[in-house]
């Protein structure tokens, strides 16, 4: 139990200093930050025909895949976002499709709203507030994508999305925690090894 607390205190800890490195970001690097994650994903993360992307609407200091969004549907990809439906259970994932309007979908992000198509994706972007060497992620606490992630039964491409200087040495990692197979940030591409399952 100790261990457990002590691994907690440790994550929140990265947590905030990773608020405060991404809050020090200026919004013109933000800005050039997101469209060249975006041309990085595009030339380095598979995407087969049919095949469905779920991204995020970024929220206070995340990496915007706005950039990304748009080029996918131009390109004629299929995208949907999260919507979370409760404290203790996994995202809905709603496709969007061109001029469909967005609605709040909790944590202050939105999504297609209720009557959007739900499927599941096959490519799942994730926002993060830190990442290491290894591909462990660090989220917000409250294990909505891991949840998901573990409830979904066939083999997802988990890509993470962030902005160089969220990388740390090393990541505190519990039973539950998904490791990322790339994480994609303005500087390039990392891959990563086999995850379990």
């Amino acid at each position: 139990m100790a261990a457990l607390t002590d691994l907690a205190q440790q994550k929140q800890t990265l947590r905030e200093l990773a608020h405060q490195k991404r809050a020090a970001l200026s919004p013109s690097y933000r800005e050039q930050a997101a469209k060249t994650a975006a041309e990085t994903f595009v030339a380095a993360v598979p995407i087969n025909p049919g095949q469905v992307v779920s991204l995020y609407w970024a929220i206070r200091d995340e990496l915007s895949t706005e950039p990304l969004l748009v080029h996918l549907m131009e390109v004629g990809h299929q995208v949907c976002l999260p919507v979370v439906l409760g404290r203790h259970q996994p995202l809905e994932f709603r496709l969007w499709q061109e001029g469909l309007p967005l609605a709040p979908s909790g944590f202050g992000t939105l999504a297609p709203p209720k009557g959007a198509q739900v499927v599941v994706p096959d490519v799942m972007v994730l926002p993060m507030l830190g990442f290491d060497k290894w591909g462990n992620r660090l989220g917000y606490g409250a294990g909505h994508y891991d949840r998901t992630i573990d409830g979904i039964d066939k083999k997802l491409n988990l890509v993470g999305y962030a902005f160089e200087t969220q990388e740390v040495d090393v990541m505190p990692v519990e039973p539950h925690d998904e490791p990322c197979d790339m994480v994609v940030t303005e500087a390039g591409v990392r891959r990563f090894g086999l995850r379990k399952g």
